[in-house]
């Protein structure tokens, strides 16, 4: 498809994806009234795929005609085009306006590049990240092996975040250690997540979604435009990271969100970037506003972890989403697509998702993760599915994610070990089993937590693989020498097979 070459004076088109609201960065930021144009487009071919959370498809759909409303405001000529696909709305749009070009900020998807690229969109670098990708590359160059640790330390070297000259703030990289506590057992009151009421523009998304779309509807939680990321920013800020650090592992059943930021939705989509996020926490750890612990802690997750999973994405695309390296092809149980299970743990986290398309990292490694490692669940799967159902999902996100840290269906690409656990981490870790039927000491018998017996039965089956691997060679042994061991078998026989038929 030619994109240039049009008749009206050499204005361009810029055009805007639903993860790039971000007006003062990339092509969109120099979009201006009488000098270029701006095109959206609504891909109904995207909007219908199977799984979608209604969440999800209000914050992107939202978000765009937030922003279109602002650019017209400004007086920037916008083309606001549902249509069956985007190369298909984009044809539309050339085909009417015959822009001197399309030109948009590249894609943060590997397929969403190619094709682009193919159509003739003139993409231009990135600026989304704080690490660019063909910077992880040049880092990553000449390293056989490294970690996420290796890269957040050269990233507050050289980004200057939490720094004393050449030394860590604190005079320690990592405060990951005192932030394991499990939860609190006093009543303490929690900060209150921020919410805007709906309005008109709100009500006409959702009257559009499609009826194969599931969760509840939007309730305000999560922002649609800047100024409300900005107010969810300085909320973090002022009453939620002083209270951040200790607990960010914990998990309990009646406060799905503890002292945790709430704010890689509107990371991901682009109203906020993640220099704003690291300056805001920077400044309360000067002013004396937050312990440095919670500082570094949330520092770590925005400049460390999530810039390692981008950089990871595109070193390892597009073989990576084929891995599936401990041969794992259970479909996904009906438990997570509305089936009830008698696990409080699982129960209590898809209810959270279906609610508002969130669960915490902990209660997606630990719990949703674990659960699909233990049982074999096929990888492309379940990260499609997480992909779908959370409100900060995007592929570039659940493929690290999922495949390499809740799966390992990576071989260990990246992480050193299966994230494996029975339910004695879940009740040291939560109160989810508190009240539950099954008993997390137990790995036989009916009443013996389904975690439990897969957890050792999980050993058992991948012996061979991860009796070489030093992290857990021990706990394999172990396994080898469970007076039981042939009765876990049958035991997770028959949970695995209640998991498959929705009655466990």
């Amino acid at each position: 498809m030619g994109l240039v070459g049009g008749e009206d004076g050499g204005v361009e088109t810029v055009l805007v994806l639903g993860d790039q609201l971000d007006r003062g960065r990339g092509p969109l930021a120099r979009a201006r009234a009488g000098r270029s144009r701006v095109l959206f487009v609504e891909s109904r071919a995207t909007i219908r795929l199977p799984g979608w959370h209604r969440q999800r498809l209000h914050l992107v759909l939202a978000g765009m005609r937030r922003l279109a409303g602002e650019l017209e405001a400004e007086g920037v000529e916008v083309d606001y085009r549902p249509a069956p696909s985007v190369p298909a709305g984009i044809a539309a749009h050339v085909r009417e306006y015959q822009p001197a070009q399309v030109v948009a900020a590249a894609p943060s998807s590997f397929d969403g590049r190619r094709s682009l690229t193919a159509l003739g969109v003139r993409l231009e670098r990135s600026e989304a990240f704080l690490c660019h990708e063909d910077d992880f590359a040049a880092f990553a160059a000449g390293r056989a092996r490294f970690r996420m640790e290796d890269f957040y330390r050269w990233q507050r070297r050289r980004l200057g975040y939490l720094m004393d000259g050449d030394a860590p703030a604190g005079g320690r990289w990592n405060f990951d250690g005192e932030n394991r506590a499990g939860p609190p057992r006093d009543a303490r009151a929690w900060p209150k997540a921020l919410r805007q009421p709906l309005d008109d523009l709100d009500r006409e998304v959702l009257a559009g979604l499609p009826e194969g779309s599931f969760g509840a509807a939007p309730d305000g939680l999560w922002p649609t435009s800047r100024a409300e990321a900005l107010r969810r920013l300085e909320h973090v800020v002022a009453e939620v990271l002083p209270t951040f650090g200790p607990f960010q592992d914990a998990m309990l059943a009646e406060q799905p969100f503890l002292a945790h930021s709430l704010l890689s939705p509107a990371l991901n989509v682009g109203l906020l970037h993640p220099k704003e996020v690291a300056e805001a926490i920077e400044v309360a750890w000067r002013t004396g506003r937050v312990p440095i612990a919670s500082a570094e802690g949330l520092l770590r997750q925005v400049i460390g972890w999530r810039e390692y999973v981008w950089g990871r994405y595109w070193q390892w695309m597009p073989a990576y989403r084929d891995r599936n390296e401990l041969v794992a092809t259970r479909p996904l149980p009906p438990v997570f697509r509305g089936g009830q299970t008698a696990m409080r743990c699982v129960g209590e986290v898809l209810r959270s998702v279906a609610a508002r398309g969130y669960a915490h990292h902990i209660q997606r490694l630990m719990v949703l993760g674990n659960l699909g490692l233990l049982a074999g669940i096929e990888p492309l799967e379940m990260a499609r599915w997480m992909q779908r159902g959370f409100v900060d999902g995007a592929e570039w996100v659940m493929l690290p994610n999922v495949l390499g840290m809740a799966l390992f269906a990576d071989g260990g690409a990246m992480a050193t070990k299966p994230y494996a656990a029975g339910g004695s981490y879940l009740n040291r870790m939560s109160d989810y089993c508190k009240g539950c039927r099954f008993d997390p000491r137990r790995r036989t018998g009916p009443d013996a937590c389904p975690f439990t017996t897969l957890y050792w039965d999980f050993l058992d089956r991948h012996a061979e693989r991860l009796a070489r691997n030093p992290r857990v060679a021990r706990q394999v042994a172990a396994s080898r020498h469970l007076g039981d061991l042939g009765e876990v078998r049958r035991r997770a026989g028959a949970v695995l097979d209640a998991l498959d038929a929705g009655a466990l």
